[in-house]
């Protein structure tokens, strides 16, 4: 049978993110307005940072209702990668939008331009408001899947660009310096990038089947190692199907005298006991198979390896 354990995020996550959405797309038309009207390029970068939440936040609930599809005979391990998938899109799309606003800010830096602070303040202040309120509801989750991770991490940075955008129309109100909304802009897509590396980086260390934050290789062959029976350790891997399911597959080499069931009882329970692993295939072996060199596949000596230069007979025969 194929696995059907329930989806990451969780249905309590779902319903933060559906609250988030609705928060941040209703004020999203408001500032897009207001930054035009008020000729204010902080609003209208905070504006954009809006867009990427509300984008964000959309993306993200697709794919929470994805991953929520059963696995079937075409998909084994069902549709969790999908919420990775959406992780990845989110910081390109971050991305882009970083780099939009640092060319904007250069472009205003060059040439400044009107203005008018009273409405910029006041937008951004309920755009703050807004912005914690989803901040609220997501933080729950944000730990546990890196879907919500990077809708949080939307709505953060777009948190903080409210703030900056509250302290340039502060400054330009008393000041008159005008390109203080330049400069702001400029922060917050600056502040945006490294941000955004980390949860791409994230992201792809998953899609990569890489091994997973928090997991010490050199740790886990050890403890395996240790274990009284068990005499070698290949073919190991491990990585995570999605934020918080890890996987591990693993040859066992064990001594003949060693019961084969109850060692693999005791290292199934090291494995979730000290490394939070739960989803293990262990093939114990009494003599260690023979691996290629990149220790990916079985060598099969039944059938004759080809030279370097096989007539055409052989090779149909093949």
């Amino acid at each position: 049978m194929f696995a059907t354990e329930p989806a990451l995020p969780s249905e309590r996550n779902e319903k933060s993110l559906w609250i988030a959405l609705a928060l941040t797309g209703s004020f999203l038309l408001a500032e897009v307005a207001a930054g035009i009207v008020f000729n204010s390029l902080a609003l209208l970068s905070d504006a954009a940072h809006m867009f990427t939440d509300a984008a964000a936040l959309a993306i993200a609930l697709a794919a929470v209702r994805v991953a929520r599809r059963p696995a079937d005979a075409k998909r084994t391990y069902g549709y969790y990668r999908f919420e990775i998938l959406a992780a990845a899109f989110n910081a390109l799309l971050l991305f882009g939008v970083a780099g939009y606003i640092l060319y904007e800010g250069w472009q205003r830096l060059r040439e400044p331009a009107q203005v008018q602070s009273s409405g910029m303040l006041v937008v951004a202040v309920l755009g703050l408001i807004v912005n914690l309120i989803s901040m609220r509801m997501l933080q729950g989750g944000k730990d546990k899947s890196l879907n919500v991770k990077g809708a949080y991490l939307e709505v953060w940075s777009d948190m903080l660009g409210s703030i900056g955008v509250i302290g340039a129309a502060l400054v330009i109100r008393f000041t008159g310096w005008v390109w203080v909304d330049a400069v702001v802009a400029v922060a917050i897509g600056l502040w945006v990038l490294p941000r955004t590396w980390l949860l791409l980086k994230e992201s792809l260390n998953v899609l990569l089947e890489g091994v997973p934050d928090g997991i010490d290789m050199g740790a886990l062959m050890a403890s395996v190692q240790a274990v009284p029976g068990v005499t070698g350790l290949h073919d190991l891997h491990v990585w995570a199907l999605t934020s918080g399911k890890v996987s591990m597959t693993a040859h066992i080499v064990y001594a003949p005298e060693i019961g084969p069931d109850e060692l693999l009882k005791t290292l199934k329970l090291l494995l979730a006991d000290r490394f939070s692993i739960f989803h293990t295939t262990l093939q114990l072996e009494i003599v260690a198979c023979e691996h290629s060199v990149d220790g990916c596949n079985f060598v099969d000596h039944r059938h004759k390896e080809p030279s370097s230069q096989p007539d055409q007979a052989a090779a149909r025969q093949a």
